[in-house]
């Protein structure tokens, strides 16, 4: 019998992750240095004695979702990629903490402990992405290594002045998850809560880039790097939402 050729599924999605890192390090050469600008923010009111209120508040929803999220992991018998999920929402509440020191007083040598966990969740999430659609038992060792390779990425960037392999991490890891979700098939139910979770995100950054224009239009009452904090907290919530309502598709064997 004549079977389908086995792998390409996971060559492409090699061909995905890796293929952006050799245009960066290769093609673009280049190293990509951080823009100052980034730390001029929009919202710099103060309120009940704290710097930068607005940017630094509107980080608590981190919090929430990360500790329901993870919480709910430990409680309940997730099925799946159940220590890459409780990685990524670990990494989710250490993001109020990370990104809140850095808004207290934005520059680089604070923008290290913004970013440190927005990598851990975002290898949370790309090794229980692909833990669940390969093989539940390479997922250890590709959390492991990929927490490792964020984690990384964000020090070398600090020693180096070089963000080349920290946007490599944060776009790869994203790209990833329409590609999974388009080529492999599913063993849960409602896989598209990640997709939604993608779009908000990227509404997120959005937000981020017209600060200023979204500070304008609401009348000084909302920054937009306050509304991506409170987007991105929902994108989060989305990935929330899918291990709640998921349901497994994979037929359980019945007991003679």
């Amino acid at each position: 019998m004549q079977q389908a050729q086995p792998g390409w599924r996971e060559a492409a999605l090699a061909a995905l992750l890796l293929a952006p890192l050799f245009y960066l390090l290769f093609i673009h050469g280049s190293p990509i240095p951080q823009d100052q600008s980034y730390h001029v923010l929009a919202d710099v009111r103060a309120w009940l004695g704290i710097s930068n209120f607005g940017n630094v508040a509107s980080n608590v929803l981190f919090l929430v979702v990360g500790v329901s999220g993870m919480l709910w992991c430990l409680r309940n018998a997730v099925t799946g990629a159940r220590a890459s999920w409780t990685v990524f929402f670990l990494g989710v509440a250490l993001v109020f903490f990370g990104s809140a020191y850095y808004h207290l007083a934005p520059g680089d040598d604070a923008l290290v402990w913004d970013r440190l966990p927005m990598t851990v969740a975002f290898m949370g999430l790309f090794a229980g992405l692909v833990a669940e659609h390969l093989s539940e038992s390479i997922e250890r060792p590709l959390l492991v290594a990929a927490v490792a390779i964020g984690i990384a990425s964000v020090f070398w960037w600090k020693h180096s002045g070089d963000l080349r392999v920290y946007v490599w991490v944060q776009a790869a890891s994203l790209a990833a998850i329409p590609f999974v979700i388009a080529l492999f098939p599913g063993r849960f139910t409602h896989r598209h809560y990640l997709l939604y979770g993608v779009g908000i995100y990227a509404l997120a950054k959005a937000a981020e880039y017209y600060d200023r224009e979204i500070f304008a239009l609401t009348s000084s009452v909302l920054s937009g790097h306050s509304l991506k904090h409170l987007l991105a907290a929902f994108g989060v919530y989305c990935v929330y939402q899918m291990l709640r309502r998921r349901q497994s598709l994979t037929p359980v064997a019945s007991s003679q």
